[in-house]
């Protein structure tokens, strides 16, 4: 399980939620990260759907993710507009997780200069206020301190 935030950094709008995504958005604001594996193929999917985009299969089931990835790409944002005027920099990343799929999302708790492609990652979530959160990732820290 990983940490909810309660007072985030970035604005947290409350997601949309639907009949495909309602166990992750619930999953979430515990602070158990979902992903879905389809039963015919095996492959690992992101974002939740009832139909595996590699072979078409229904038979998708919803696992517990690690939560841990690496960043695939991203960007630092100097500026923005609306609930995000007031918070730049941030980082935009997609980050690709242990399980193979990525995901869109920020990377926070960080200096937003020495993010880099490669960099280890963990999941922590964002509570919304609206008995949801949303999945951002910090970076792992390297301290051997317990």
């Amino acid at each position: 399980m990983s940490e909810v935030r309660r007072n985030p950094t970035l604005p947290t709008a409350k997601p949309p939620v639907t009949p495909d995504t309602e166990e992750f958005w619930k999953a979430a604001a515990e602070g158990t990260f979902l992903g879905q594996r389809c039963g015919a193929c095996g492959e690992a999917i992101w974002y939740p759907r009832p139909i595996c985009p590699f072979c078409h299969s229904t038979d998708t089931r919803w696992e517990e993710f690690s939560g841990r990835g690496v960043v695939y790409s991203h960007s630092v944002v100097r500026r923005a507009g609306g609930d995000w005027k007031g918070v730049t920099p941030y980082v935009l990343a997609y980050v690709e997780l242990e399980e193979g799929p990525r995901l869109m999302t920020n990377i926070v708790d960080c200096d937003v200069e020495r993010v880099a492609i490669g960099d280890a990652v963990e999941v922590v979530f964002d509570d919304t206020g609206h008995g949801s959160a949303l999945p951002r990732f910090r970076p792992v820290s390297t301290s051997t301190e317990d």
